[in-house]
Formats: structure tokens, C-alpha cells, sequence
């Protein structure tokens, strides 16, 4: 299964499916870390947290 950011940067899916993946994730009784199931990074996951989903946004972005 891909994940959250490997189906973004494919262009499969909106930015906005994060909030799904992540009410999935927080649903589920996966083991990984949210920012693993969502398939982020280490940088990802900080822009995320420390700074607001429009950073994170922008990082991918970046690599599609």
C-alpha cells in the first residue's frame, strides 16, 4: 500500500487527505509512527510539527 506521500507526490491524491490518513492512522493499531505511516521524513515530520501543514506542503511540493 502507498503511502500518504508517495500518493501526493503522485498526484493521486489532494494535501488535504492528510487528515484522513491520520484519523485512519490514530483509528488503527499500526505500530509505526504517524509520520512513517504517512511516509515522512525526518525534515517532513519537523516542518510538520514545529511549523504548520503549509510548511510540510511546501517541502513536498518541492519534490513533486
Amino acid at each position: 500500500m502507498k503511502s500518504f506521500k508517495e500518493l501526493y507526490l503522485a498526484g493521486e491524491i489532494e494535501f488535504e487527505a492528510i487528515d484522513d490518513y491520520s484519523y485512519e492512522w490514530g483509528m488503527g493499531d499500526d505500530e509505526r509512527t504517524l509520520a512513517q505511516y504517512l511516509g515522512l521524513n525526518a525534515e517532513e515530520e519537523d516542518a510538520w510539527v514545529s511549523e504548520s501543514e503549509d510548511a510540510l506542503r511546501a517541502l513536498l511540493d518541492e519534490q513533486k
